[in-house]
């Protein structure tokens, strides 16, 4: 039975769920819409770009600890994007990443998952244009759903989001949803928040 998480609830995913070994993190979000009269232009789709940065100690250390459509899978193969959705159209999860909880080498304490719009200042569009968006996380032995996280703020103007992080404590790996908007205009900027 899935478990709906509130921004900040920290959840025990080795305790709670014995054995665990691959997550499935499903990322959702849907274009608000729009009322458009017949002579207006027709809004480009937003294209919203889901990765995970891969934390030493807390921090970015490798730019191939980048996890995004344009490295799709970590060096060490314990995380891996399912590849890009350019629209976000449709139901359920828009972008997809697996990580191998047990085979996450040693010195990698956490695993932020991020999500950016794709040229959101020169197309002028921010997550006050999006709704519905969530973040959840699967059980890879049977694909049924452990948590969700709805991100219910208001984040108009916001052109990149935090979304979760899954990390290690105490040998055990936990979740904390976070739902923390910025004001990155790309990837580039947002990750330089984790160096």
């Amino acid at each position: 039975m899935s478990i709906s998480l509130k921004k900040g609830q920290k959840v025990n995913l080795s305790k709670d769920n014995a054995g665990l070994s691959r997550v499935v993190v499903g990322l959702g979000w849907d274009e608000v819409k729009k009322k458009g009269g017949f002579f207006a232009p027709k809004p480009q789709a937003i294209d919203c770009d889901a990765s995970a940065l891969l934390l030493k100690s807390g921090r970015l250390t490798d730019t191939s600890d980048i996890v995004y459509f344009g490295n799709l899978r970590h060096k060490t193969g314990t995380v891996q994007h399912m590849g890009d959705n350019l629209t976000g159209a449709g139901e359920g999860d828009d972008e997809q990443i697996i990580v191998e909880l047990g085979a996450v080498p040693q010195e990698y304490d956490k695993i932020v998952i991020v999500v950016n719009i794709y040229q959101a200042v020169q197309r002028k569009q921010h997550f006050g244009m999006i709704q519905n968006a969530f973040i959840r996380l699967v059980d890879g032995r049977n694909n049924s759903e452990m948590y969700k996280y709805n991100l219910t703020d208001d984040y108009s103007n916001m052109t990149a989001m935090i979304f979760g992080e899954i990390y290690r404590h105490n040998g055990e790996w936990k979740f904390n949803p976070v739902g923390q908007g910025t004001t990155d205009p790309g990837l580039k900027e947002l990750v330089g928040r984790f160096v």
